[in-house]
């Protein structure tokens, strides 16, 4: 005989089978989720709620790409987008140190370049940054290293701490820019344009004295670079007024050198 305490339920057919495994987990998820434990009021547990009633809910499929079709992934893109700006962000500082010269507070574009097809590689990043300024239309003080090799100098002498001058290099407002990658990034990222808004519009046409090219043969020594003097005795002296090729910077187009 039972004790009184002892509580029996009556069997049934249904209780006599032994649920399946899948049923007894969904019972028991169901108890969970609909248990007063689970229900969070503060906002930032509202999402932890939503994924132990996920399962509940169907979830759309998710739409088939081709087998060809490969998703570009979210982390390229990210990182693409950093280094751009990171690479602007260089240079805005840059650009916008608080020491300035006087002969520094024009916003001329200073580029430095070569025509050589030596090496391929250089010779494609400068005429790849010669078409990205000319499509902005800005005004640049192009200095070919190939017609005037005094320029080599000059341009080492403004990076003295780099190991060894690579081409192209840009000068904004007398400060340095950067080769031909960061003007690449600034194109990209549309700052370029803004921070060459100040040098002014370039002449739609070619120069008709130049014909494009920055430079004319000197008037002086007809392009020897050579004159001859009659003092010492007379002979030929070296022209002083063009570099080692006998070619001055063409007036019409060219900006004097600061």
């Amino acid at each position: 005989m039972w004790l009184p305490w002892v509580k029996t339920r009556p069997s049934s057919p249904s209780s006599a089978a032994s649920p399946s495994p899948s049923a007894s987990a969904s019972t028991a998820l169901a108890a969970a989720a609909a248990s007063p434990r689970l229900s969070f009021s503060s906002p930032s547990l509202k999402d932890l709620q939503a994924l132990l009633l996920s399962d509940h809910s169907p979830s759309p499929t998710p739409p088939q790409l081709p087998p060809h079709t490969a998703p570009c992934s979210p982390s390229v893109r990210v990182f693409h987008r950093v280094r751009v700006a990171a690479s602007a962000l260089r240079a805005l500082r840059t650009l916008q140190a608080p020491h300035a010269t006087a002969a520094e507070a024009d916003r001329r574009v200073v580029l430095y370049f070569t025509s050589l097809h030596v090496v391929r590689s250089t010779y494609e990043d400068c005429r790849a940054v010669r078409a990205i300024l000319r499509g902005l239309r800005a005004s640049v003080d192009e200095r070919d290293l190939a017609m005037d090799p005094r320029y080599l100098q000059e341009l080492g002498a403004l990076l003295p701490r780099a190991r060894g001058v690579t081409l192209p290099q840009v000068f904004v407002g007398g400060r340095h820019l950067g080769g031909a990658e960061e003007v690449r990034r600034l194109h990209e990222s549309g700052e370029l344009r803004r921070v060459v808004a100040g040098a002014g519009a370039a002449a739609l046409a070619a120069c008709s004295r130049c014909g494009g090219e920055r430079y004319v043969l000197c008037g002086s020594c007809n392009g020897s670079h050579k004159r001859y003097s009659l003092k010492g005795g007379g002979g030929f002296r070296t022209c002083a007024g063009c570099n080692e090729n006998g070619l001055v910077r063409c007036p019409d187009c060219s900006p004097p050198p600061v």
